[in-house]
């Protein structure tokens, strides 16, 4: 038996028992008034007298049973008003963003949290379509509907939905069926994880990274020994061209130009070995994490040695760089140099891929105010929104498609400027280009040279 049949069923019980009661006790109080004052009454008085006491029983037992009614009403009201009072506040106060509708997908309740969620009023959805399905996900929430109409749960599942913006956000969905004065509803409560979602791909992130990280460290230690050698076959060789004037064995060895030109190509060849065999000294040095050396560095000098090692990319991108160093000429800077040739590659690589076949890269150093340096990085590439750049120095985020980044790079840019003393600016617009500045303080010596100059 439900709670409601109950109430009636003792409602009722109620009524007629204190009907009964009334009724009782007006015959009986008119009996005694009878008794004492109308003995002597004739059969008309007895008469009249009987149908005034039907007549004042009726009206009291009307006027009471009206009353125990709207009484009875009264209470009812008050009682539905509290609970629906009650399960609005607990519908608005629920965390997750609840919608009920029926099978054709008509809203019919919508709460505080989906309007927060959504971006959707209450007044827009109520009495219309569902309008927060995307396309590729109407099949699978009829599917749901089957499976919940079929007594299946649907639980904690995760999802699409779409926003007022037309934004595609990730979801967790549960879908409930809900039963009203015989209609079946569907209730569907929704929370954003987008937050647990982008966490989720940071940690495979850094799961793949550490394993890559392991894999590089294993291949710096491979490739160590063999750059070692070749290093040394290009100096024996070197230094045997300058021995015999510049020729290696033959006459024909002058299709490679002339005698220093051959000269100069096998320093540029030892250079770069040098320049690999450093990066995989710097691979296992990471592995291990030492503790930075800094010390005076020209920064000229690192400049060249990281455009000179980004050249055949360059080459490849058609791309031209252009470069005013002449107010850092003879400037060093306090820095680790693996550091600072780490932080420079990866501002110029960024701007190499920025940048379409033939594009420009601007490299200039200015000196902004006494005691420090500033080296500007500027190219002609696609910009960065406005969007971007407030997430753009963001452990993980990236603009380049999959494969092509791991959004790392101007993070570590920034902490290796910060650990220098120093910090990275990134300015630039859609479509126009961007422009990184690095601001570095000088050496004492250097710092006081360029006040006395």
């Amino acid at each position: 038996m439900g709670d409601g049949e109950q109430e009636r069923r003792w409602f009722w019980a109620t009524l007629i028992l204190s009907s009964i009661s009334i009724v009782a006790l007006v015959f009986a109080f008119w009996e005694l008034v009878e008794n004492h004052y109308f003995r002597d009454l004739n059969y008309i008085s007895l008469h009249y007298l009987y149908i005034s006491r039907g007549i004042a029983s009726s009206l009291l037992l009307a006027t009471w049973a009206a009353w125990f009614v709207l009484r009875q009403r009264r209470l009812a009201e008050e009682e539905l008003r509290r609970s629906r009072e009650r399960y609005r506040g607990l519908l608005e106060a629920s965390p997750g963003a609840v919608a009920l509708y029926d099978s054709s997908l008509l809203v019919w309740e919508w709460n505080a949290a989906a309007e927060r969620l959504f971006g959707f009023s209450k007044a827009e959805v109520i009495g219309h379509a569902l309008p927060t399905v995307p396309a590729e996900k109407e099949l699978e929430l009829q599917n749901f509907l089957q499976m919940v109409d079929s007594g299946q749960s649907v639980l904690d599942h995760e999802t699409l939905r779409r926003n007022r913006q037309g934004e595609v956000i990730e979801v967790q969905l549960s879908l409930l069926p809900f039963r009203e004065r015989g209609h079946g509803y569907f209730l569907e409560v929704t929370a954003d994880i987008r937050e647990r979602v982008r966490l989720r791909q940071t940690l495979l992130e850094v799961e793949k990274l550490t394993s890559m990280g392991k894999m590089a460290a294993g291949t710096a230690h491979h490739l160590n020994t063999p750059l070692a050698s070749m290093l040394l076959r290009v100096q024996m060789m070197r230094e045997r061209a300058g021995a015999n004037g510049g020729s290696p064995a033959s006459p024909t060895s002058g299709s490679l130009g002339s005698p220093n030109g051959f000269a100069g190509e096998l320093e540029q060849l030892e250079g770069a070995i040098g320049f690999c065999q450093q990066f995989v000294r710097r691979l296992l040095d990471f592995s291990r994490r030492p503790t930075p050396q800094k010390q005076p560095e020209e920064v000229t000098a690192v400049i060249e040695a990281v455009l000179g090692f980004l050249a055949p990319s360059v080459n490849a991108k058609k791309a031209r760089v252009t470069t005013d160093l002449a107010a850092a000429a003879g400037i060093c800077v306090m820095a680790d140099r693996n550091e600072l040739e780490t932080l420079l590659l990866i501002l110029l690589s960024n701007a190499l891929d920025a940048i379409s076949s033939g594009g420009n890269i601007a490299v200039r150093c200015r000196h902004p105010e006494p005691g420090a340096m500033e080296l500007e990085i500027r190219d002609d590439g696609c910009g960065i929104c406005e969007a971007d750049m407030r997430r753009i120095f963001e452990p993980f985020f990236t603009t380049k498609p999959p494969g092509k980044g791991t959004g790392l790079g101007l993070a570590i840019a920034r902490n290796i400027a910060a650990e220098h003393g120093g910090l990275i600016r990134l300015e630039g617009a859609p479509g126009k280009g961007a422009a990184a500045t690095v601001r570095l303080p000088l050496c004492r010596a250097a710092a006081a040279q360029g006040a006395a100059s």
